[in-house]
């Protein structure tokens, strides 16, 4: 099992940032690809960004340029830093993990283990 821990959200206005973080803890393993999904209100759970275990990182292109994942394998955390944060960017960020994986991903059911999530609200 593994249980993963977001922390960082909060309210900041258009334009601003903010640091997502995911700690993970259990059973450890050699390969994981950890995710980053979102999902507003009355919207579906959409992907935004994830990363293997050497550091390739996939994208979604609404946040290509202005969103960076990466990840301390040390610490077992990965991070996402938002840049130039925008009202539509206003969900909850949940982080995720899939085990066994070389190829990061887009398709959440592709994830067996999901964070609580945090808020991200963007103010125009």
């Amino acid at each position: 099992q593994v249980q993963l821990v977001e922390s960082g959200g909060g309210l900041v206005q258009a334009g601003g940032s903010l640091r997502l973080s995911c700690a993970a803890s259990g059973r450890t393993y050699s390969s994981v690809v950890r995710g980053w999904f979102r999902q507003a209100p009355g919207k579906e759970r959409e992907f935004v960004a994830a990363i293997t275990n050497g550091g390739s990182t996939n994208y979604a292109d609404s946040v290509k340029g202005r969103f960076t994942i990466s990840r301390d394998n040390a610490k077992n955390t990965v991070y996402l830093q938002m840049n130039s944060l925008k009202p539509e960017d206003t969900a909850v960020y949940y982080c995720a993990a899939k085990i066994g994986a070389l190829v990061a991903t887009p398709t959440p059911t592709a994830y067996a283990y999901w964070g609580q999530g945090t808020q991200v609200t963007v103010s125009s």
